[in-house]
């Protein structure tokens, strides 16, 4: 049951929410414009591309990139000098980003439900790992660093 508990079955699971509310909408709102779906694709293209960069970075770095394990280096450097959650906030790019290609806004009500299962699920369990491990450097890190932009 692991395997279910990481962030690409969820950013699935609310995909397929978005995907089942563009079916059932009983409004019918539409955001439907060229600039829409261009600003879906640079939402898509961009998350994909922040993960590429943080998985790269953790590897470059020889440590994990598998939510609930312990790292073995606290990586500060490439995208994570920006963010301290890049793949989230990938994930969250990605969703927002099929909700706009989808042109179901009324589903965008679901990114904050998403935002909420990544914070409780995986960033404040790993922050809590990482502040154990890592002890002032951590604390500094996050001093300079905020946790999503």
């Amino acid at each position: 049951m692991k395997w279910i508990d990481i962030p690409p079955v969820w950013l699935a699971g609310f995909v397929v929410l978005a995907y089942t509310v563009n079916k059932f909408d009983p409004w019918g709102l539409s955001l439907d414009h060229p600039i829409t779906q261009l600003v879906s694709g640079i939402l898509i293209g961009g998350g994909i591309i922040l993960m590429v960069l943080a998985v790269y970075e953790m590897r470059r770095q020889r440590t994990t990139f598998v939510p609930h394990r312990d790292a073995d280096r606290l990586v500060q450097s490439g995208i994570f000098s920006r963010s301290r959650n890049p793949i989230y906030l990938g994930d969250i790019f990605v969703l927002v980003g099929v909700i706009l290609w989808l042109d179901v806004p009324v589903a965008l009500l679901l990114v904050p439900g998403f935002l909420w299962v990544i914070e409780r699920r995986f960033v404040i369990p790993e922050e809590n790992r990482l502040r154990r491990k890592f002890h002032a450097d951590f604390a500094r890190y996050c001093q300079k660093t905020r946790r999503w932009l």
